[in-house]
């Protein structure tokens, strides 16, 4: 079993399109209403991640054997300080729950934020989203902070989860 921890280029825009639409059916099902996650999976096909590449995007992923198996988008924290690094995307196929590369990419995220001097990190999630919020509490994550957004009509709470 080979995992190999890459930057992201246009090439793999097919892959990751298909990783975000199981991830999201997977982790917003029941959450999300259905017609609203719909479009926004719709929104984010390979056309979306490649414009994102050709405006100097990227994305951290993960592949086991050759195959995409998960991605975070992370950089400068967009609400806290200037020492404060985000990961605002971390999804991982549903099938590689619970093997340990979820762990492996949040570790390597983490340490490609450090490197860039971005000492402390924050990620949010959605609260009812239960195997994320448990996650990133195994992970270290202390919950700091609640909000909410409005996403196909229903209202929505979500955490701030921050490492130190």
């Amino acid at each position: 079993m080979a995992i190999e921890l890459h930057w992201s280029t246009t090439a793999d825009s097919e892959a990751l399109a298909a990783l975000h639409r199981d991830a999201w059916r997977y982790a917003y099902a029941g959450i999300i209403p259905g017609v609203a996650l719909e479009r926004m999976v719709a929104r984010r096909g390979p056309g979306w991640w490649g414009a994102m590449h050709r405006s100097g995007g990227r994305a951290l992923m993960l592949a086991l054997d050759g195959t995409a198996a998960g991605y975070a988008t992370l950089g400068a924290g967009r609400f806290a300080g200037r020492r404060s690094g985000e990961i605002y995307e971390f999804y991982l196929r549903p099938e590689y729950h619970g093997t340990g590369l979820g762990r492996r990419l949040f570790t390597e995220s983490r340490t490609r934020l450090r490197d860039g001097g971005l000492a402390q990190l924050l990620v949010w999630s959605l609260a009812d989203n239960a195997a994320g919020c448990r996650f990133y509490r195994a992970m270290g994550g202390e919950a700091r902070a609640r909000g909410h957004t409005c996403i196909g009509g229903r209202e929505l709470q979500k955490i701030a989860f921050v490492w130190d």
